[in-house]
């Protein structure tokens, strides 16, 4: 069984980059390009979100708050995406509850990794 991961990001070059990083790994994926998006589009069924920082309609901080402090959400492992690689970034990101931090550009490995690090292997099918 795949597991589902909501990747909110705004641009398509990288959700298409995101997306051949993951799918092979067994992933589901599925696109939010704003935080309102994301909010709606988050539950409890995802394994994962990948949240990018920078987002055209609020700040991927206001979003990972969002997921945190909806009872449905709050347990979804997230991932923060962002090109800022400032140290005081990723306490910020750890301080909000995330799961996981990653500075862009990344190389498709070391993304893929993460997440299989953070959600574990695709599930096997079983028979029924």
């Amino acid at each position: 069984m795949e597991r589902r991961v909501l990747v909110v990001e705004d641009s398509p070059v990288i959700q298409r980059l995101i997306e051949i990083c993951l799918r092979p790994a067994g992933f589901e994926v599925e696109f939010a390009e704003k935080g309102a998006e994301a909010l709606e589009k988050a539950s409890a069924d995802q394994d994962l979100v990948v949240l990018d920082v920078g987002l055209p309609d609020m700040s991927g901080w206001e979003v990972l708050t969002g997921i945190r402090e909806n009872d449905e959400t709050s347990g979804v492992t997230v991932l923060m995406l962002t090109a800022d690689g400032r140290h005081e970034t990723e306490v910020h990101a750890d301080e909000l509850g995330a799961d996981a931090f990653l500075t862009k550009p990344f190389r498709p490995n070391d993304l893929r990794e993460v997440c299989l690090r953070l959600v574990g292997p695709p599930l096997p099918m079983t028979a029924g």
